[in-house]
């Protein structure tokens, strides 16, 4: 028996019947929006590595905020870039530090729109390392000090979330770091504000163009002590169990694409809200291919990000949101 109209009836599938079957729908309310904010007045400030991504001092996020609130945008990431840094990252946690201050501000010109803080020390210490580091005497090597580590990320966590954050996202990878941000949140009385871990996070060469944007690339080393083996994915599980049974709210994989494989994984054993952050090399490489004409990024980008929900993503951190958003409302 043959089947010879089969291809043909594939082939002249109209496009309201391939969208009544599409198993993966793509909508701007799975986008998350990062944002830079830095010291100064008057700076709007592109990221030479992230073409159509900027540095935005507070008096001139408006527009930006009112731009991503008109496409349906719901929510900001938002990183600080401080003007003092230190050893042990003092302006992550005071009060009116870049990011608390940030805060208040798009809280106050548009109070629906979800403000994700991301913990980190990174940004604040003038080594770039995501903790409190010290010399071990005994062997003679500098090393993260992880439990004063943690102490300074709970002050922050907390200064955070007195300051508006609706969501923290931790993303130091230091040992038990939800459990800890989760008791401090919690004796603080913000038992309600939910935690977005960076529950698994790769020691990856895809971070470069952040690094630039943030001021953050460490002064000597690297991270590989804190951050996860890209080799290893059973790894990602017993980072993501401990995540859960510490407290978290929501399971990040970072980066995203090369690691979709542990993206569908999460989705299979935890209950919980997955979290894909298409970060900063996926972002310049899709924008450098586009720029000379190599590739069509509108395609390309929403292929995907369609792609990172089929892999079982809820919500997708991306650079593209803008451009995503405008390209599903056919604009």
């Amino acid at each position: 028996m043959s089947f010879p109209n089969i291809r043909h009836r594939r082939l002249r599938t109209s496009a309201a019947l391939r969208n009544l079957v599409r198993e993966t729908t793509l909508h701007v309310h799975d986008l998350i929006y990062p944002l830079f904010v830095t010291e100064g007045t008057g700076i709007k400030e592109e990221i030479s590595s992230m073409p159509g991504v900027y540095h935005f001092s507070l008096d001139n996020m408006a527009a930006e905020l009112e731009e991503a609130a008109a496409l349906g945008i719901q929510g900001i990431l938002l990183f600080g870039v401080p003007s003092h840094k230190d050893a042990v990252g003092t302006s992550a946690l005071e009060e009116d530090g870049i990011v608390q201050r940030a805060t208040r501000e798009i809280k106050r010109l548009h109070p629906d729109m979800l403000v994700i803080a991301d913990t980190c020390l990174c940004q604040f210490t003038d080594h770039g390392h995501c903790g409190i580091i010290h010399h071990n005497e005994h062997t003679g090597c500098t090393e993260i000090d992880n439990d004063a580590s943690l102490e300074q990320l709970v002050k922050t966590a907390v200064s955070q979330a007195k300051a508006g954050a609706d969501i923290i996202a931790p993303s130091n990878m230091m040992d038990g770091f939800v459990s800890a941000i989760r008791a401090g949140l919690d004796a603080a009385g913000f038992e309600n504000v939910p935690i977005m871990s960076y529950s698994v996070k790769y020691a990856s060469s895809f971070y470069g163009p952040f690094r630039e944007a943030a001021h953050s690339a460490p002064q000597f080393g690297d991270r590989k002590t804190y951050q996860m083996d890209p080799a290893n994915a059973r790894e990602a599980l017993r980072e993501a169990q401990s995540d859960v049974e510490e407290g978290a709210d929501m399971l990040m994989v970072k980066p995203a694409l090369a690691y979709m494989d542990v993206i569908r994984t999460l989705r299979d054993q935890f209950d919980l809200p997955i979290v894909a952050y298409n970060v900063s090399g996926e972002y310049s490489l899709v924008k450098a291919a586009a720029a000379n004409g190599w590739i069509d990024e509108k395609a390309v980008v929403l292929e995907m990000l369609t792609g990172l929900k089929r892999a079982g993503a809820d919500i997708i951190l991306t650079y593209f949101a803008k451009d995503a958003a405008r390209w599903l409302q056919g604009k």
